[in-house]
């Protein structure tokens, strides 16, 4: 499953309500970050296999760019709830066609540069949870100490690249972050699992039982023409929660395969930036034209024929979306989603 619900409201203003980033082709390879993510798992399942949840807003936008999956491998949510409900609907919709199925979970907006590294990772990771009781998530090896990311420390070795989870700390502050890769015991939380639909439902009914009430209450409907309206009067329903929270914390059985393939989860404008190509100045310029004079470290990404001339800027993100103009300073991006929430308390939907 691909998850591709999110409006991305760290990448405003290119990342709006109506086409949020998984929708956008941020790297200028012709290929969307969700076409990517689609391309990624493509050698590892069959396209019948792959299922995409998404915000009902957004079915239309998924058609588009997936062509090549049927209307019915579209699931849409009806409101959003986080990712441990969509995360059900789709374990119960899977295991509903095949009891005996392994599934992996996938975002939709990561950018994964070493793809023939992650297909063999995640090739060890179906082979692991079918024969294990296990819920499986990947870890990535920190290169920096990053507050942005979720961390699983590692525990006892089970088999190759394999270990039990010890803790999950969430976003911790820098001076944590950095005692975490010192370390050496500590993963990014890249947000990617795999595990058999059972042994998740299991887990649910465990750890999260008034969610998966829901779901079980749904008996018989999961791919029948009963199904949409099922989920239209029970998903609203159930609480936002991530699947970290709701279950992936609580369980004793959650292990994790430790990788470095090539990740970002390209969650800011900072990662974007870390994962473009620069100029002599360390500037990045996004399909825009720019002059920069006594100028470092700054990204620019302004739609249309506008000419960007700009002296003395140091470490800023410039992004012009057209009806909106965002000017400020990498080190201050996570003010960003605040910044959004503003716009819409003073000026409604409009700049959404």
């Amino acid at each position: 499953m691909i998850m591709c619900g999110g409006i991305g409201s760290r990448f405003w203003p290119y990342s709006r309500a109506d086409r949020p980033k998984q929708f956008i082709d941020f790297m200028g390879t012709g290929r969307t970050l969700l076409q990517m993510s689609y391309d990624r798992v493509l050698p590892l399942v069959p396209k019948e296999n792959i299922l995409v949840l998404t915000n009902a807003a957004y079915v239309g936008l998924v058609q588009e760019q997936l062509p090549d999956i049927a209307p019915s491998q579209v699931l849409a949510e009806p409101a959003r709830r986080n990712t441990a409900p969509c995360i059900a609907w789709a374990a119960w919709r899977i295991a509903a066609q095949d009891p005996e199925a392994s599934m992996i979970v996938a975002p939709s907006d990561h950018l994964i540069t070493g793809e023939a590294m992650f297909v063999d990772c995640v090739s060890r990771g179906f082979d692991f949870v079918e024969n294990h009781d296990a819920l499986l998530t990947l870890g990535i090896k920190p290169v920096r100490p990053e507050t942005g990311y979720g961390y699983i420390q590692v525990g006892e070795p089970v088999e190759n690249d394999i270990n039990k989870v010890k803790t999950f700390t969430e976003k911790p502050q820098l001076d944590l972050a950095k005692v975490f890769v010192q370390s050496g015991e500590f993963y990014w939380n890249a947000g990617i699992f795999m595990w058999r639909a059972e042994t998740i439902k299991r887990a649910f009914r465990m750890h999260a039982p008034e969610i998966a009430e829901k779901f079980d209450s749904g008996n018989g409907c999961y791919g029948t023409p009963a199904e949409p309206a099922f989920i239209e009067r029970e998903f609203p329903a159930c609480v936002g929660i991530s699947i970290d929270y709701a279950v992936m914390e609580k369980a004793a059985n959650v292990y994790v395969e430790t990788v470095s393939f090539g990740w970002n989860d390209l969650g800011t404008w900072s990662a974007l930036y870390d994962n473009s190509p620069r100029n002599k100045d360390g500037n990045v310029t996004q399909r825009c034209n720019v002059l920069a004079y006594n100028s470092r470290g700054n990204i620019f990404a302004v739609n249309g024929e506008k000419l960007v001339v700009v002296d003395d800027l140091q470490d800023y993100i410039v992004a012009d979306a057209g009806d909106v103009l965002l000017i400020c300073p990498k080190s201050r991006e996570q003010s960003i989603k605040q910044m959004v929430n503003d716009a819409k308390n003073h000026f409604g939907d409009k700049y959404q």
